[in-house]
This record gives structure tokens, C-alpha cells and sequence, in this order.
């Protein structure tokens, strides 16, 4: 293997480069129970003003939505903003659903204040539990009955003297008037007490037969008649038996109502609906006193065939009477129903009935003058939903309607109850794409969301906000009723925040996953017996957690430990590289070494991606591959081109690969395969590379360091193992503490690089070629032998192209004169000129 040279720039990092703990001067306390309260706010700030302004701003259209990470206190910074800000607000008022007796299908909604839906619900209750009783003793009463019996003899005096008069008219007229069951007639008359037979009708003479006969008819007439007029009569007399049952149920009922009116004098909508209860009372009194209670009372939610004296019941469609403030609420199931009312029916008779006291208020309606929290995922999946909280706060008004009725499904007729006005704030809380996408495809989403309050992922790791980060985990572990925490311990789990933020100079805001931590934490800590939790209880809850998910990193570790997954970790190889690629299972992200080929042939200049070709590269590691091979272009194909054809591929990769992190691995294997240059395989790569060679960051570098130390360790550490890094990724690492121990012995090396020319030497060995002033590469460097291969493939190309050559081919590569090729930069930070054939 050839010595590892390392280039100018290139740095192999110090212990103490791998890891930043906690300053202790940063921590002047023993425990955390010194230490007061303090909310996630101060993480914040930004979204803390918005919120505020979007809080306090009472403009239609002014709701808010809050992206940030799932886990960063988002729910927990709005509510206690929302507590602090609306302490000495007055609860809103309470909403009750009445009968409009007018058209019941169109309940009548009542505002009413606070608590007092409550009593008129309780009073209404009262009126209906002694209505039924007042009803019966008013039709009941002996005045009632006395002046019914004189309606009823007064008719049948009336008919029965229009009949006796009718008679004796016909009597005059020598014609009786016979009544029998089967109806009433004319015959004629022998004498004036005793009719003709038909024997005797028939002896008298043809003209006295005649007389008779026109006699009868006419008084048949007439009976006919007044007959017509007895049912005009005797509606006359049922509507005086009517406006009779007014009377009493006015002078029964009347004092009921009367005795409720003076409480909610007030209350104009309230008196006025008392007031339609008396009428109704009085207009349908009769049918009232004959409605019949079932067992089960179903009667009572029917408004077509009897008529119920539940009628004059109150839904209490919002009790704010027990609310301290503007309600608060937090609708974790958002369905269609659930945000904005619903009409209940039930079952009777095979059919559906329902009334206004089934209808069932929403969140909208039970958040009405206050705040309501809804989750943005949650609510984008319900049918409807989105679009029914849009059109109730572009009417300001909460509409109930059932879905049935909104797509047509349903043609039956449907209560309609009045709508319910709104004010109040809606708060969205979702992820930052969910705002994005929504503020990109919905153009009704901005007029309704105005404020945007976006939570950070991370802080920065300042003396100050160590301190408050402390306060902070003692807040948690104080709230869920934990031990105590002691500094070391507290100083470990901001450690850990730093490596959950993959930044040592930041901490990451995910209080959710810190208290678990502390959970698992004392749990352990309350096994051992301990009055505090210290920093090995919060090692073993880290190690453990670890333990329970990374069942497949250790499968794959085993793979290639087993010689399944082909991994080197020593010796070299050409056109080889170790690359590393991370995955996230979960909360649980790990990385492997993947081994990176690259092949090289005639050909016109493309370097084919492979994972690109089976459809198993994403865009962004696409991208890399054309990064690197605009570079390799640039370098050395300004003035020739390239004769060659290469492949890069990850070998053993049978999922979708994305990322260009790789990309700074995949140009190593490039070069090494053109240069026939063998490379370590003790050294693992990560890195992106931009079109000019210089490195830049990646994610997850900590995790891809750990995972080639882990196999390396496993196969026996040799002291030429390592990783090579984005020298801008060292500002990130915050590296197990076997790592560093392996460090500092000098068992294993993490160097950081700027440019692929400081990779590449670190792998080969070899100088990357810097030209001095005549442009010329020093013959055996990197970029000489590159140049010296592409020159024999051009060569050759075009021998088999049948080209005739102008110049005799040369027994050695030399370098271009620096007025065909501009000379390179310094090497390992620069991009150097061209180096075709010539003297070195």
C-alpha cells in the first residue's frame, strides 16, 4: 500500500475537533432543582411575535398557522400564550337552539349570555313538566265544561228550531216533515196530524195530486238547503268552542309565561320566543291535550302526526357557563361533523326523524369567541373538512349541513337550522410542507391564514442558552415528576440535543424526544436507588434506546462482517472507493459503508450513472454524477476531448439511492479508474463536490463516521483506517466517545478536506500535480497519470477512427504550455490546469 501523503490543506482532525462538550462554567448550579421554570419560548422568538400579533389582531382573515417540526413544543407554546393573553377576557355567550314554530324545519337560534342558557334550558323544562297539568285542568275546569254544554245546546236548539219551523210551514201547506234514521222527507197530509197513505194519495183528484206534489218539492228545497247551512253552523260553533279553549289555556297557561317573562326582560329575542310559546300553547291546546305518551317517548321527537309539548323544550347548543375565558379548543379529530355541527336522527317506524333539540354543535360553534387549535394533516384527510372550515370563516358564519345534503346524496327533506355567526381565531398546526403546499395550491389559503408563526429547529449554542436549555430540561423533568437532574447529567443530555441538532454549535428544539429521554433517564436512575439522575443514567437511556431500534443496522453490519455486503477496510484497489450512506428508520438513523465502482473504456466523453439507468437514483444524486462529470470535463477536457466512456455504480444497492453525497467518492473512483491509480480501502469518503472540485457539506456525518468505525473496530482497528469529511462538516460533530477514544489513540483518523485534489491525495498517496509557472504537472502525480491516460485514449480512438495524426505519438506525457492551459491553483484547493502529454 502506498504511504498516505497528506496534501497542503488537508487536516487530520484532533480529539478534541470530534466532540464539544458542555462548558461548565456555563452550568453554575449542583442540580436542577435550583433552577426556576421556564417554557420552550425563548427557543422561539420569532414565532413567539407572530403568534402574539396574530392573537391580538381582531381583522377578519387574521388566523394563524404554525410550522415547525413535530415534537418542538408547538402545542405547548400556543397554549400558554394563548392563556397568558386572554386571562381577563369575559367567556363568550351561550347559544341555544329554540323551535321555530313558525317552520319547524328552521330551528331559531338564541344568543344569550353566559350561564344563562343553562337556566332558560332549566326553566323551559320546568314550563313543559307543568304545561301538560295547567292543559288538562283548563279543559278540565267546570266553567269550561258549563260553557261547552251551553255551545253544544245552543246548536242543537238552533237546528232544531230551524227544523220545527220548516215543519210547520209545510203543515200549513198540507205537507209534513218526517225525520227518521235514515234522513228526513216530505209527504202529504190527510188531516193536520196524520199523512195520506199512498192507497189515499192516489184517490184524490189528478190536480189536488199535482198541488201536493209541487208542494213537496218545493219544501224539499228548502231542506235542502238548510241542511247545507248546519256544517257552517257547526263550524261556527267549533271556533267559538275554539277561541273558548284559547281562553282558558290563555287564562291556565298565561300565568306560567307570565311568571317567566320578568327574568329575561332583558333579553328581547328571549321574551319574544316565551311569547310564541304561549301562542302556540293557545293554537294547538286541543291537539296537545290529546297527544299520548309512548313508553319510550318517541312521540315526543316527532313533529308531523301529534304535536308534543316537547316543542317548547331549549337545545343548549354551547354552555359557556363553566368556561373561564374564551374557550380553548384543541380538535384532535377534525371530521366534517365534528368541526362544523351536526343534525343527529334516530330510528322510528323504519324511518329517520330528528328535530332541533338532535342538533349538536361543532368545534367552530363550541370555540365561537375564542380559539380553535386544529392539527393541519388531521384535517386535510377528512372528506370536506378544509373546505368546509374555509367557507365557514370566508362567511364568518357556521352553517350546518350534512354531507348527504352537500353532494346530492340526499333528497329528503332536512332540518336547516339558522347559522351561527362566528368570531374567533383559528390556529393550524402542521409540518413547514404542509404550509407550503397549501400556500401554493390554494389560493383561499392566504386570505384566511395571514400569520405564519414558524418554529425553529434549533438554537444557537451560546452561553445563554445553555443556561436557559437547562432551565428548560429541569422544567420537563419537574412537570412529569421526575428525580432531580444533576449538572453532569444535565450537561450530557445538551449534548445530546447538539447531536440531535447534527450541529455541535446549535441544540435542536425536540423537547418531545429530550423528555422522553429523562423519562428513561430516571427510570433507570429510580432502579439504581439514586436520589438524582446523573449523566450514566442518561448514557444507559441512550444506549438503550439505541439497542431497541437498530435491529437492522446490525444486520447489515453482519452482512458485511460476514462477507455478504463486500466492504475492504484494508489494502487497495483501483476504481474502488469506500462511500457511506445513511438511512432513517424512524426516529433511528444509522449509516454502512457502501463500496463505489467506477469503469472506464473508449468511448465519447459520458459517464453513465447506473443507478440513474434501472430508475433507482433520485434527481439529487443524478445531479452529482453530472457535477462530477462536468469537472473531470473541465479539467481535462478544455482544449481535447474526452475519448473515454465511464460507469459509476453502488454496488450491492438494490433500493432507491438519493442524495450527492457521494458524489466526492464517486469522482475518487472516477480518476482512480482513469489513472489506473489504486486506492486505499482503509479510508471511507462522504462529500458532494460543485463543478469546480471543492467540497462541500453533507448531513448525517457523525452517523457515517460511527458506521466505518463500527465495521473497522469490529475487523480490528490498524491505525491507517478513517473517514475523510467536508472540512465544513466539522463544525457538526459531536462523535461517540469510542470513536474519540480511537482517535486519541491513534487507532483510527478522521481527516477533513476543501477539495477533491486533498481526497484524492489522501487516498492515493500521491501528490495531486501542482503546476508551477510554465504550467507544467510533475510527472507521477495524480493528474499526470489522468491526463497521460486520457491522452493514450484520445490516441487511440483516433486510430481506430482512421485519422490521419499530425504528430508522432510521445514516449512520455508532458504538460501544455500555460498559454493553451491556465495553470492551477494551489494544490488541494484550487482547480489546476489541463495536463495533456509532455515532459513533466
Amino acid at each position: 500500500m502506498p504511504k498516505i501523503v497528506e496534501p497542503s490543506g488537508a487536516e487530520q482532525l484532533s480529539p478534541g475537533q470530534l466532540y464539544t462538550p458542555c462548558n461548565p462554567d456555563h452550568l453554575p448550579f449542583a442540580g436542577s432543582e435550583e433552577l426556576a421554570e421556564i417554557g420552550a419560548e425563548f427557543a422561539h422568538a420569532r414565532a413567539v411575535e407572530a403568534l402574539r400579533f396574530g392573537l391580538d389582531i381582531r381583522r377578519p382573515g387574521y388566523n394563524l398557522f404554525v410550522l415547525g417540526d413535530p415534537g418542538s413544543s408547538r402545542h405547548a407554546v400556543v397554549h400558554g400564550l394563548i392563556a397568558t393573553g386572554q386571562r381577563d377576557d369575559k367567556p363568550p355567550a351561550d347559544w341555544c337552539y329554540v323551535n321555530n314554530f313558525a317552520q319547524a324545519t328552521r330551528p331559531t337560534l338564541l344568543k344569550l349570555p353566559a350561564g344563562r342558557g343553562r337556566a332558560l334550558k332549566e326553566t323551559m323544562q320546568d314550563f313543559v313538566a307543568e304545561l301538560a297539568t295547567a292543559i288538562s285542568a283548563a279543559f278540565e275546569s267546570n266553567d269550561y265544561r258549563n260553557k261547552i254544554d251551553a255551545l253544544e245546546r245552543e246548536y242543537k236548539k238552533r237546528e232544531d228550531e230551524a227544523l220545527h219551523t220548516l215543519g210547520e210551514e209545510a203543515k200549513a201547506h198540507g205537507v209534513a216533515l218526517l225525520q227518521a234514521d235514515d234522513g228526513m222527507g216530505f209527504v202529504p197530509l190527510k188531516d193536520r196530524d196524520e199523512t195520506l197513505s199512498e192507497d189515499e194519495f192516489a184517490e184524490l183528484p189528478e190536480e189536488k195530486r199535482n198541488e201536493l206534489q209541487r208542494e213537496i218539492e218545493a219544501f224539499e228545497e228548502r231542506l235542502t238547503q238548510l241542511v247545507r247551512e248546519f256544517p257552517l253552523w257547526r263550524r261556527e260553533q267549533a271556533a267559538r268552542i275554539k277561541e273558548l279553549s284559547r281562553d282558558a289555556l290563555g287564562l291556565a297557561v298565561g300565568h306560567l309565561i307570565d311568571e317567566i317573562q320578568p327574568a329575561w326582560a332583558d333579553l328581547p329575542e328571549v321574551t319574544a320566543f316565551l311569547d310564541a310559546c304561549l301562542e302556540d300553547v293557545v293554537s294547538t291546546g286541543e291537539a296537545l291535550r290529546e297527544t299520548k305518551k309512548s313508553e319510550d317517548e318517541m312521540e315526543t321527537l316527532l313533529f308531523s302526526g301529534s304535536i308534543s309539548v316537547q316543542r317548547y323544550l331549549v337545545n343548549l347548543f354551547v354552555d359557556n357557563a363553566e368556561t373561564a375565558g374564551p374557550p380553548v379548543i384543541c380538535e384532535d379529530h377534525p371530521t366534517f361533523p365534528n368541526l362544523i355541527g351536526r343534525v343527529e336522527h334516530l330510528a322510528h317506524l323504519g324511518v329517520l326523524v330528528s328535530n332541533f333539540t338532535l342538533i349538536r354543535a361543532g368545534a367552530l360553534q363550541r370555540a365561537n369567541g375564542g380559539t380553535l387549535i386544529l392539527d393541519a394533516a388531521r384535517l386535510l384527510v377528512q372528506p370536506y373538512a378544509w373546505e368546509g372550515l374555509k367557507r365557514a370563516l370566508g362567511s364568518a358564519q357556521a352553517r350546518i349541513e350534512s354531507l348527504g345534503e352537500i353532494y346530492g346524496l340526499a333528497s329528503t327533506v332536512q332540518l336547516e337550522p339558522e347559522p351561527m355567526p362566528l368570531d374567533l381565531k383559528v390556529i393550524l398546526i402542521g409540518e413547514r410542507l404542509v404550509y407550503y403546499l397549501l400556500a401554493e395550491l390554494d389560493p383561499d389559503f392566504t386570505q384566511l391564514f395571514k400569520i405564519a408563526a414558524d418554529f425553529e429547529s434549533d438554537v444557537e449554542r451560546s452561553a445563554e442558552n445553555t443556561q436557559l436549555y437547562a432551565r428548560l430540561l429541569a422544567t420537563l423533568a419537574r412537570r412529569d415528576g421526575l428525580l432531580p437532574l444533576a449538572r453532569d447529567a444535565i450537561a450530557r443530555t445538551i449534548e445530546h440535543a447538539a447531536r440531535l441538532a447534527d450541529d455541535a454549535a446549535r441544540l435542536s428544539t425536540q423537547t418531545r424526544v429530550l423528555a422522553d429521554l429523562l423519562r428513561e433517564a430516571d427510570h433507570y436512575a429510580a432502579q439504581a436507588g439514586a436520589a438524582r439522575i446523573e449523566r450514566q443514567h442518561v448514557e444507559q437511556a441512550l444506549v438503550a434506546a439505541i439497542r431497541r431500534a437498530d435491529r437492522i443496522r446490525e444486520q447489515q453490519h453482519s452482512a458485511i462482517l460476514r462477507g455478504l455486503l463486500l466492504i475492504a477496510t484494508d489494502g487497495t484497489a483501483v476504481g474502488q472507493v469506500n462511500g457511506l450512506a445513511a438511512a432513517q428508520l424512524g426516529d433511528f438513523s444509522f449509516a454502512q459503508p457502501a463500496r463505489i465502482t467506477a469503469g472506464v473504456r473508449l468511448g465519447e466523453g459520458e459517464v453513465v450513472d447506473i443507478e440513474r439507468e434501472v430508475e433507482l437514483g433520485g434527481p439529487l444524486h443524478s445531479k452529482g454524477v453530472l457535477i462530477l462529470s462536468a469537472f473531470l470535463a473541465t479539467r481535462f477536457g478544455r482544449l481535447t476531448p474526452l475519448s473515454l466512456g465511464a460507469t459509476l455504480v453502488f454496488e450491492q444497492s438494490y433500493g432507491e439511492i438519493e442524495g450527492d453525497s457521494a458524489s466526492l467518492a464517486e469522482l475518487c473512483a472516477l480518476l482512480s479508474a482513469i489513472a489506473l491509480l489504486p486506492l486505499s480501502q482503509s479510508l471511507a469518503v462522504t462529500g458532494s463536490v460543485n463543478q469546480h472540485g471543492v467540497v462541500q457539506p453533507i448531513g448525517a456525518v457523525n452517523e457515517k463516521i460511527e458506521g466505518f468505525f463500527d465495521i473497522c473496530k469490529a475487523r480490528g482497528l490498524t491505525g491507517r483506517q478513517g473517514v475523510i469529511i467536508p472540512a465544513s462538516n466539522v463544525q457538526h460533530l459531536m462523535l461517540r466517545h469510542d470513536v474519540i477514544e480511537a482517535v486519541a489513540a491513534g487507532q483510527f483518523a478522521v481527516y477533513a478536506v476543501d477539495h477533491v485534489d486533498q481526497a484524492i491525495a489522501l487516498l492515493s498517496g500521491l501528490p495531486t500535480g501542482r503546476p508551477d509557472a510554465q504550467g507544467n504537472v510533475p510527472e507521477g502525480s495524480v493528474n499526470y497519470r489522468v491526463a497521460e491516460q486520457l491522452h493514450e485514449m484520445a490516441a487511440t480512438r483516433q486510430e481506430f477512427g482512421g485519422v490521419e495524426r499530425k504528430h508522432k505519438r510521445p514516449a512520455k506525457p508532458r504538460a501544455r504550455p500555460a498559454k493553451e492551459a491556465p495553470p492551477a491553483p494551489a494544490e488541494g484547493g484550487g482547480e489546476p490546469g489541463e495536463p495533456p502529454s509532455g515532459q513533466g
